[in-house]
């Protein structure tokens, strides 16, 4: 992608520069690699108050491609994980989108009441429910968090799913991110009709209640994608 002493330069300058530079080198690539088609956005238009997008997770290509098509109309802040700032391609990543950084595995409750305060004052969010990039492009267990914000916001559920970026920008095998590549790819972007959580049955144990609600929110977004992406949610 980009070579250690160019993201090394990068990185030294002004954050403001940063951004400009990523943006028309990233932009560069997607023009040249990505052939995206999105489908069902106009869903969105009708639905009223923020919003919380959840999307399947295949590649670094991911929030910067969704970025992209949600920026002009919606303005997401990205809920990302604290890691990606601490690597200095990624952290490149997370500089050019709006978001909040979370510690992965944990109950992150300073970010979490972050999150649910920007949520509350209007502002949509976009999260990757399963945490972390899927290795296989099969979706994987989600994350219970998620349920979290959606209960104390009331903020639409909108799902996304998303296919062709583990082709566009695969994970490297040795966990290198600097040397991921681009190639070329047909990178697929399904819009869902907005979930809400359903409502728990009268003595329902809370915890077969959560297994229900996260079911039922990956389930929407593993329906608009092949069988072969859908996973652990088939």
């Amino acid at each position: 992608m980009l070579s250690p002493t160019l993201v090394k330069v990068i990185n030294m300058l002004p954050e403001s520069l940063v951004v400009k530079i990523t943006k028309i080198i990233v932009n560069k690539y997607f023009r040249k690699y990505a052939n995206i088609k999105v489908e069902g956005i106009e869903k969105v238009e009708k639905v009223e108050g923020p919003k919380i997008f959840i999307c399947n997770h295949l590649s670094n290509a991911d929030g910067l491609i969704l970025d992209k098509i949600l920026k002009e109309k919606y303005d997401p802040t990205f809920v990302a994980g604290i890691k990606l700032s601490n690597d200095p391609i990624t952290r490149l990543g997370t500089m050019m989108v709006k978001n909040v950084g979370i510690k992965p595995n944990s109950a992150d409750k300073e970010a979490i009441t972050k999150i649910v305060k920007l949520v509350r004052g209007g502002e949509n969010i976009m999260i990757f429910p399963e945490g972390t990039r899927s290795r296989t492009g099969a979706m994987i267990e989600g994350k219970k968090g998620i349920l979290l914000i959606a209960r104390l916001t009331k903020a639409s559920i909108i799902p996304i799913g998303m296919t062709g970026t583990e082709i566009l920008l695969p994970i490297n095998k040795n966990g290198d991110m600097g040397g991921e590549k681009f190639n070329y790819s047909n990178v697929n972007i399904k819009f869902g009709e907005p979930v809400s959580l359903p409502v728990k049955e009268k003595d329902e144990d809370k915890h077969a209640y959560d297994e229900r609600c996260m079911e039922y929110i990956m389930k929407s977004i593993a329906n608009l994608l092949p069988e072969k992406y859908r996973g652990v949610y088939k």
